[in-house]
């Protein structure tokens, strides 16, 4: 078991965070970006529920420092070869939305995206090529990391 506080939640919450201090400090756009951005975060759970459940159904892991024991392709992998990640993207988006500090949401996600990439997407990538190799290999041809 890994003890760590490096886990993608935790980025997301001080992201999260941030964008909630912008909003208080510059709050800047109109209200009715509250709802839009409410509906986000409600997509962004959706996807990724659906993406946890797919994974646990086909026996593998949802821990980023995990082993994977299968190669999960269907359900919302076939959009996305990360809609975890993508998920976590759409709430911070909605939530920076929902906070009054949209202008901002470009650069938060564009930041949140890039460090999520190098802590746990390179690294998740690398695992499931040296598990899985051809199938891998076929999976990143035809779908892309993020949408």
């Amino acid at each position: 078991m890994r003890l760590t506080a490096d886990y993608p939640p935790i980025w997301l919450a001080g992201f999260v965070a941030g964008a909630w201090g912008l909003g208080r400090v510059l709050p800047a756009g109109p209200g009715w970006l509250v709802w839009p951005g409410r509906v986000l975060v409600l997509l962004g759970l959706l996807l990724m529920a659906w993406a946890a459940v797919t994974m646990l159904a086909a026996r593998t892991t949802v821990d980023p420092h995990g082993s994977p024991q299968a190669l999960v392709t269907h359900g919302p992998f076939r959009l996305s070869r990360n809609p975890i990640y993508l998920g976590d993207l759409v709430i911070l988006v909605g939530l920076s939305l929902s906070f009054g500090a949209w202008i901002a949401a470009p650069a938060l996600g564009w930041l949140f995206a890039r460090i999520v990439t190098t802590r746990f997407i390179a690294p998740e990538e690398a695992r499931l090529a040296q598990a899985f190799p051809l199938q891998f290999a076929q999976f990143r041809a035809r779908t892309r990391r993020w949408i």
